[in-house]
């Protein structure tokens, strides 16, 4: 049985692809420097203090997670790897997004041109919910449907 939550959308767009979770804020440039820094062709999560993500591909991944954490360097860093077409598909937030990744989002989609869905206020069930691995279809309304 599917389970459907309805959030804030910041980015628009229709997708279906497969989640990748964090229970924990993501630090955005402990998460996705080393990768950008390599020029490399996907990101491998970095951040050694995030057991969610540590080690594992985000290019391409729906990443749903409660809120990012940082530096201000936080919307640069997500700007920076949807320039070199690297970035998740969507961001998920179960919270309110925060200024600074939503920075990163918006600089992206005007001056980069990136799909990436970014969609906020999720609810704490949707993140209790969600499991890496899922497949998620995401609505341009805001829907988001975690598939069985």
């Amino acid at each position: 049985m599917s389970k459907e939550f309805k959030g804030r959308v910041l980015n628009a767009g229709n997708l279906k692809g497969e989640a990748l979770v964090s229970h924990a804020g993501l630090n955005t440039l402990a998460t996705f420097q080393k990768s950008a820094l390599k020029n490399a062709k996907e990101i491998i999560g970095s951040d050694q203090n995030n057991p969610d993500i540590y080690g594992k591909v985000i290019t391409g991944k729906i990443l749903c997670l409660p809120t990012t954490i940082g530096s201000t360097t936080g919307g640069m860093v997500l700007q920076t790897v949807c320039s070199m077409g690297i970035n998740p598909s969507a961001m998920l937030f179960s919270n309110e997004i925060d200024s600074l990744a939503a920075s990163g989002v918006i600089l992206a989609k005007i001056w980069e041109k990136s799909p990436m869905i970014a969609i906020d206020k999720l609810g704490e069930e949707f993140l209790q919910t969600v499991k890496s691995g899922d497949t998620i279809e995401i609505k341009e309304d805001g829907t988001v449907i975690i598939e069985d």
